[in-house]
């Protein structure tokens, strides 16, 4: 059976491996919501595309799905190569953030390794996420087409293209990478065009993003979809960094990518979404949209068929297939890999650091609390003797498990090493800071030491704080200055909390993973963390 995909939100309905010619109702894209179209048989191409999102270089790193193993490049690359054995006319692709908030087995290493992993299975083309810009332009062009300074002696860059209609070079005025790319399969051309979200620099280190141009997602998407077809290619493939989500049967399909898909050209035919992690399996204006949840823990397999002789493409399915690693054996050259660059790391990586009397994790409460973000924020006040601390949260990308915690147990949680930042705000603007949480359709929530605070989502955005109050349980003073700690990424603004920019008497300290890490040292063992009411939603 094809295989159907629950990542915890939903209940797992099939078991890996194969294809057949019957398709389960839920989770497949089928005739049924519009999904192929009513053509007569003919000698058609029938092409496969498999493809990631959002893989994070998780190389080694097994994640719990509804309580069952899933992920690991191993069993990935197994997987894919099962299905691209099925089809000999398969290209795998990706949509951007293979590297970055990654473990140590290819941080530490400068994530060539999981490079290494994506040209090891053939990947065939790919996009940038914003999460490939964490080290900047230079890095990621380095990353790209090989060069020093490398983690190996001789580092050779992707052996794949790379595509990106609309990032632009301030200084050149050009896309710093090719805007799109045809394949050719059986004769008959394929058009990729890459894409990432315009809004990147508001989520991303404005240093990392420096001097360059994130330019209308759709506008990019249309001019080289009429230059695609000057060329004559009439199936085209967008690789959207660009989120959106479903229901497993396709129904209530939302987010950037879905108004993204009404504005593009109709000769668009599918269009693979990523960034935020979920999944996506749906028509939307005639356009087939896919998205494979994250971290190696899932994959789209998408079959189409082109009619050579008006080279479009007449059908389209698609599927989100589970990496279980249950009834499937590893592949063992990518095992090897793996092994080969966890012994480089494994002497930084098993240093003992505490024992976790239970699981401490990111999961926030309704209020938007963690226990894992009240451990961090107070390591990060405490490091340096502030009055109050906060971290944003994507920068908590892990839980913390029970038990033997290793300094490569701290780096998947906070892999972006970033430093410390002592600043001084006054009250007036922390409160406006907190009230920042609200300027998307998601609040971010800061998780936030040595205060508490209240709120109400029935307030417009910008007035649904209430009060603010300290330990002693005075209210903050508006006019009073605070020592207030937080990370390089927030100090620079980063997720539109710009008011951190406005902080004075700026003090650079440890990085926030050290602080972690002497925090929990200092700590009675075994150390816990639990939510504690530090933020609270008036309903």
């Amino acid at each position: 059976m094809k295989v159907l995909i629950s990542l915890i939100l939903f209940s797992f309905l099939g078991m890996p491996l194969g294809k057949k010619d019957q398709w389960d109702r839920q989770g497949l894209s089928e005739d049924y919501h519009g999904h192929i179209e009513d053509r007569s048989e003919g000698p058609y191409k029938k092409v496969q595309l498999l493809g990631i999102n959002d893989f994070h270089g998780q190389l080694n790193v097994t994640r719990q799905i509804n309580g069952r193993p899933a992920g690991r490049a191993d069993y990935l690359a197994a997987y894919l190569r099962q299905r691209a054995a099925e089809n000999e006319n398969t290209i795998l692709l990706h949509t951007g953030d293979m590297i970055g908030a990654s473990p140590p087995v290819s941080a530490l290493l400068q994530d060539e390794p999981t490079i290494e992993f994506l040209n090891k299975m053939g990947f065939d083309i790919g996009t940038i996420g914003n999460h490939e810009f964490d080290r900047g332009l230079d890095e990621l062009l380095r990353l790209l087409n090989g060069g020093s300074p490398s983690a190996a002696k001789s580092y050779p860059g992707s052996r794949f293209p790379w595509i990106a209609a609309n990032v632009i070079s301030q200084n050149s005025g050009k896309p710093i990478l090719p805007p799109y790319k045809i394949l050719n399969v059986s004769g008959v051309p394929i058009g990729f065009i890459g894409v990432i979200m315009k809004q990147t620099p508001s989520f991303s280190s404005p240093n990392s993003v420096k001097g360059l141009t994130f330019t209308d997602e759709a506008e990019a998407i249309n001019t080289y979809t009429r230059e695609l077809k000057k060329q004559g290619v009439r199936a085209i493939v967008v690789l959207a960094h660009v989120p959106g989500k479903s229901k497993p049967n396709g129904e209530l399909a939302t987010g950037q990518l879905i108004e993204l898909a009404h504005q593009a050209d109709d000769e668009v035919d599918i269009m693979f979404g990523g960034h935020s992690h979920a999944y996506l399996n749906s028509v939307v204006d005639g356009k087939l949209l896919v998205q494979a949840y994250s971290y190696g823990t899932a994959f789209s397999d998408v079959d189409i068929e082109i009619d050579p002789g008006t080279k479009d493409i007449v059908r389209k399915h698609a599927e989100i297939v589970n990496v279980f690693q249950e009834n499937i054996q590893p592949a063992r050259d990518i095992a090897r890999m793996i092994n080969q660059y966890e012994r480089k790391v494994e002497p930084a990586v098993n240093r003992y650091i505490g024992t976790a009397a239970s699981p401490i994790t990111a999961a926030r409460n309704r209020s938007g609390e963690s226990a894992l973000g009240n451990l961090i924020a107070d390591s990060k006040r405490a490091a340096m003797n502030t009055d109050f601390a906060f971290i944003n949260p994507g920068g908590i990308r892990a839980d913390i498990d029970a038990g033997r915690v290793t300094w490569g147990n701290l780096y998947v949680v906070l892999p972006f090493s970033n430093q410390l930042v002592k600043m001084n705000l006054t009250g007036s603007q922390i409160r406006e800071i907190l009230n920042q949480q609200w300027q998307t359709d998601t609040a971010r929530i800061l998780q936030i030491s040595g205060f508490t605070y209240s709120w109400d989502d029935r307030h417009p955005a910008g007035n649904k704080i209430k009060e603010i109050y300290l330990p002693n349980g005075t209210m903050i003073d508006p006019d009073k200055i605070y020592s207030v700690t937080v990370n390089t990424y927030l100090a620079d603004g980063g997720d539109n909390f710009t008011v951190f920019k406005n902080g004075i008497n700026r003090v650079t300290g440890p990085k926030d993973i050290d602080a972690l890490e002497k925090y929990i040292q200092q700590l009675p063992q075994p150390f816990s963390s639990a939510i504690e009411g530090r933020i609270k939603r008036i309903d």
